[in-house]
């Protein structure tokens, strides 16, 4: 029997503030307090509160046969902790339906893995804590940083005793295969679930496109879709940004009724479900062994590390955050420690990308500076206090 595995990412950084060169920040705090607690506040006014509501309402309706999967990064948690503590409340709500799976990641959504692999897994670590004192779960499957993933990265999750990863479905990888099938990684008992990214997308940004030869996108048209392929796949793994419902695709747009309606769509038909993909994982065999050479992700066309790593500013803030590691440690100050990290949020260095056209509106629309060139600047000069602090900390 087919089943739909539904993964929501969600995760809000910590926006750094608007920084001048001949700034000091004494406190050691850079970060725009007022816009992060205003957008928390609306994004779970628009978003998390009314889908996490709408999303017990379809478990209980269904008796437990819908199912997601969430994965909250340490860095939104602890903001909706101090700006929207009920969020926190909803998603324990969900945790305790038995239906929902929480999974394991980086807790400050960072891109260490490509920098520092023990910084890595302590962030890793620090995540799974956070998980199983919140939830009462501890995540089993595993999902990088915007599906960052690569051969490298399944062995190291391997050895710390995830069974799992989620990975773009990149045709250059699947060279014809299928995202719709289980894959193992090689060297390893790592099994993939691939997001299918078309019909993701057909949520997650098409949705309320009136140009889409398939607008407008209702629940019958998209189980119709799904359920062509009853006898020819696994599972469909759709993975989207939480943010999809109520923030990206406003309440107008009717993106909240489809949510509403489509599992009845999807469980008329009597071959298919909705599973977790710990579920997933256990209920299908892997079909074939696929290995990842090189590193994809989910973000913009290219779907490589072009989001983060595309330009000169990107590679210069990277190297040089990444660089005061040692610097950092050596404090053994938890608060220079605390900010080291959250400055590793590789949102920063998406907003700082300066690509054209549809993935370049698609920075443009997250960044909460005026240009890639701002954000730049004053990351560098947060950067630039920072190691001043850190240096005067040391001596």
């Amino acid at each position: 029997m087919p089943s739909i595995c539904f993964y929501f990412q969600v995760h809000q950084p910590y926006r750094i503030k608007k920084f001048s060169f001949f700034e000091i920040s004494p406190d050691l705090y850079y970060f725009d307090g007022y816009k992060n607690s205003s957008i928390i506040k609306k994004v779970a006014e628009k978003c998390y509160l009314p889908t996490n509501n709408l999303i017990l309402n379809l478990i209980d309706k269904y008796q437990g046969k819908f199912k997601v999967a969430y994965s909250i990064t340490g860095v939104a948690f602890e903001q909706f902790a101090q700006f929207a503590p009920e969020v926190i409340e909803s998603f324990k709500a969900l945790a305790q339906t038995g239906c929902v799976e929480f999974l394991g990641e980086t807790y400050y959504h960072s891109l260490a893995v490509l920098y520092d692999e023990e910084e890595f897994i302590n962030q890793v670590l620090r995540h799974r804590l956070l998980i199983q004192s919140e939830f009462n779960q501890t995540p089993q499957v595993f999902r990088n940083t915007e599906l960052i993933y690569d051969d490298r990265i399944g062995y190291l999750i391997a050895g710390l005793g995830y069974t799992a990863i989620l990975a773009e479905g990149v045709e250059q990888v699947l060279g014809g295969a299928s995202p719709n099938y289980i894959y193992q990684a090689p060297a390893s008992c790592v099994k993939l679930l691939l997001k299918n990214y078309g019909y993701s997308d057909d949520i997650a940004f098409r949705f309320s496109n009136h140009k889409w030869k398939d607008f407008p996108l209702t629940p019958e048209k998209f189980a119709s879709w799904l359920q062509r392929y009853t006898n020819e796949v696994q599972t469909i793994n759709l993975f989207m940004d939480y943010e999809t419902f109520g923030e990206h695709q406003w309440a107008e747009t009717g993106i909240f009724n489809f949510l509403r309606e489509l599992p009845e769509k999807v469980l008329s038909h009597p071959a298919w479900q909705f599973k977790t993909p710990s579920e997933t994982i256990r209920d299908y065999n892997a079909v074939a062994e696929i290995s990842f050479k090189h590193t994809t992700s989910w973000a913009d066309a290219e779907r490589d590390l072009s989001a983060w790593q595309g330009n000169r500013m990107q590679k210069k803030a990277l190297k040089a955050i990444y660089s005061l590691k040692n610097q950092v440690y050596a404090t053994q100050n938890h608060w220079i420690i605390e900010t080291y990290k959250k400055l590793q949020t590789s949102d920063h260095f998406y907003y700082m990308s300066n690509k054209f056209k549809a993935d370049g509106d698609v920075h443009a629309y997250f960044s909460p500076f005026d240009s890639p060139f701002d954000a730049f600047i004053y990351y560098m000069n947060v950067l630039k206090d920072f190691k001043t602090q850190v240096i005067r900390e040391n001596y």
